[in-house]
């Protein structure tokens, strides 16, 4: 059988890591990235001594098979966290998730929580995620208190549009959904009990996140940086790279954001391109702040569901690893969202996080900034909204019948975490490979 060319698009962490199961395979591949680096969102950089995440990142095993695959890769380059993720609301913190950690929230709050949730828990009608909206699925998983004190303004302002008008396709064990017991233990007392599958972490000791990436890239050859695709013709089965030299291509791995494949694939009939009109995403605005001195937060991050403050999280970089950060000194993230249809004033949004990190008392009047990033990352998370599901299953099924492949968080656009990222990578490189053996 002839030698098939199968070309990657995109060396972020999707593009890798089918790109190694292929290798392991047996199976030559070219990667061409538009950055003169791989590794894409999950790479790291160094700034006056800091190390900053494009923000942030960090590891959660559901599986066994990315878990061992991440160890041989960083070696003993990984260290494992107690989670400590918090909720400050109503001007205190409260422990993650907020359903299960009422404790230390005003009595009235309280008393609202555990009503409403006795009230659903009576009725016993349980949310039915194949059905309902997010907003009728929280209301009857966790009753009107909940719901109203942190499941919809934090929701809303994360996913930037109304909880009614998503579904439920993403949840997938994100939200994690506690007892009759669990809520008033938790309310009545601090008791630290970890829910939900985030529980522990694993992350670099030394180099940050974009060591993961460095370890797969090592293990690869072929991979084109500084190549950007400026067309795909799916029938000539040919693209087009920034310079105007051509490749022609067997199948094709695509991880690059599903919404700019319509400005790419030459031809491509109008009822697809339809398809592609309908997805919708928010975006996110990440600051990374290297300072001086030390911080008294010892949490790893913060949620903050609450209108009157810019971003929704604030995580802490100096507690996943002390190599991030020169001595004496801490750094952190802090992580807005936005719609595409309401953009804001970088600058404005940038400087109204650090008077509201200081207004917080998380920001010390006193730190002295060292470093300093603004991202603007314009894809953040898919919206599952009603033309989800049809919308992909239509696109996807035409690029298949083409072809070309999507991978990835973004090319697959799908809520995904690192693991399961690596994850698809190995399904889509046995996939390939059954195809072209």
């Amino acid at each position: 059988m002839a030698k098939k060319t199968i070309f990657i698009l995109g060396a972020g962490l999707a593009g890798l890591s089918t790109a190694w199961h292929l290798k392991e395979k047996g199976v030559d591949c070219q990667i061409f990235e538009k950055e003169s680096a791989a590794g894409g969102l999950c790479r790291s950089k160094k700034m006056q001594g800091f190390t900053f995440d494009c923000d942030g990142h960090l590891l959660h095993f559901r599986h066994r098979y990315p878990f061992e695959l991440v160890k041989i890769l960083l070696k003993d380059n990984l260290a494992l966290h107690l989670r400590s993720s918090w909720i400050y609301s109503n001007r205190c913190y409260t422990r993650y998730p907020f359903q299960a950690n009422l404790y230390g929230l005003p009595s009235r709050v309280i008393k609202d929580c555990i009503l409403g949730f006795l009230e659903v828990s009576q009725r016993r009608r349980p949310g039915n995620k194949k059905k309902e909206s997010f907003l009728e699925w929280i209301k009857h998983t966790f009753g009107e208190g909940i719901s109203r004190h942190f499941m919809i303004p934090y929701n809303s302002k994360f996913w930037t549009v109304p909880p009614e008008e998503l579904t439920c396709e993403w949840l997938d064990g994100f939200v994690p959904v506690p007892s009759l017991k669990d809520i008033v233990d938790g309310a009545l007392g601090d008791e630290g009990r970890q829910f939900g599958y985030n529980a522990h972490f694993w992350y670099p000791k030394k180099g940050g996140i974009g060591q993961l990436v460095s370890a797969f890239a090592a293990h690869l050859k072929n991979i084109h940086t500084a190549n950007t695709v400026t067309r795909i013709d799916l029938d000539k089965r040919e693209i087009e790279l920034s310079g105007g030299k051509r490749e022609r291509f067997d199948y094709l791995v695509s991880s690059i954001p599903l919404p700019e494949i319509p400005f790419l694939v030459q031809g491509l009939p109008s009822g697809i391109r339809s398809w592609f009109g309908r997805l919708r995403w928010n975006s996110i605005l990440n600051l990374n702040l290297g300072l001086s001195g030390s911080n008294h937060l010892n949490r790893h991050w913060v949620y903050f569901p609450e209108k009157k403050v810019s971003f929704f999280r604030v995580g802490f970089y100096h507690n996943f690893s002390e190599d991030l950060v020169p001595r004496g000194k801490h750094s952190m993230y802090i992580e807005a969202s936005y719609s595409p249809d309401r953009p804001p004033n970088k600058k404005k949004i940038a400087e109204r996080m650090k008077s509201d990190l200081k207004d917080l008392g998380i920001l010390s009047p006193k730190a002295r900034i060292h470093a300093q990033e603004f991202n603007d990352i314009k894809y953040g998370y898919p919206l599952y909204d009603r033309n989800y599901l049809p919308a992909r299953e239509k696109i996807f099924g035409f690029l298949e019948k083409n072809r070309m492949f999507a991978c990835g968080r973004y090319g697959s656009w799908r809520y995904l975490s690192m693991a399961d990222v690596i994850m698809e990578g190995r399904i889509l490189a046995e996939k390939i490979y059954r195809i072209v053996r």
